[in-house]
């Protein structure tokens, strides 16, 4: 199978928050979840950071990722279902099962608050996130035949023993 090759919107994007210092890292973050239009204070930053040719109806997932970028390092493999895969436990898994059907059921006004939530639960568990990825499935999530969201279950679940 042929390895698909990266957006250069996407790595342009990355490379500039990649970049970011230590403040506008911590502005993002305060904004975690929050949209375009609730966003305070760091709409420029923003703005600097995304490439000049993102079609408007994109923006909100760029904002979605940069202000959750800060909140988990980077550096994962595979999708986010392989990284919730990863931080599956003997002792969390029933409740990450649960939380993982919830934000594969999740609508695009659900997102951003269950997507904080699990960016949240995979930094306290030391797993990393595989961003640019993240960013261009996100962007697929609103397609009718849910793609990504079946891509994510099966990686999440395939190594899973049938309860």
């Amino acid at each position: 199978m042929k390895e698909k090759k990266p957006d250069p919107k996407v790595t342009l994007f990355f490379d500039g928050l990649q970049r970011l210092d230590t403040g506008d890292r911590a502005r993002l973050k305060r904004c975690a979840g929050q949209s375009l239009a609730e966003a305070r204070n760091v709409l420029g930053l923003f703005f600097h950071l995304l490439p000049p040719d993102v079609p408007y109806f994109q923006q909100e997932t760029y904002f979605l990722v940069a202000t959750l970028y800060p909140l988990a390092e980077e550096g994962g493999q595979g999708n986010l279902g392989a990284s919730l895969q990863q931080a599956r436990q003997p002792n969390n898994q029933k409740g990450l099962d649960r939380r993982v059907n919830i934000l594969l059921d999740s609508n695009e006004s659900q997102l951003a608050f269950r997507l904080r939530q699990v960016i949240h639960f995979l930094k306290s568990s030391q797993v990393r996130i595989a961003w640019p990825l993240l960013l261009e499935d996100l962007l697929s999530w609103t397609h009718p035949s849910r793609p990504v969201q079946r891509r994510w279950a099966q990686t999440y679940y395939s190594e899973q023993p049938v309860r």
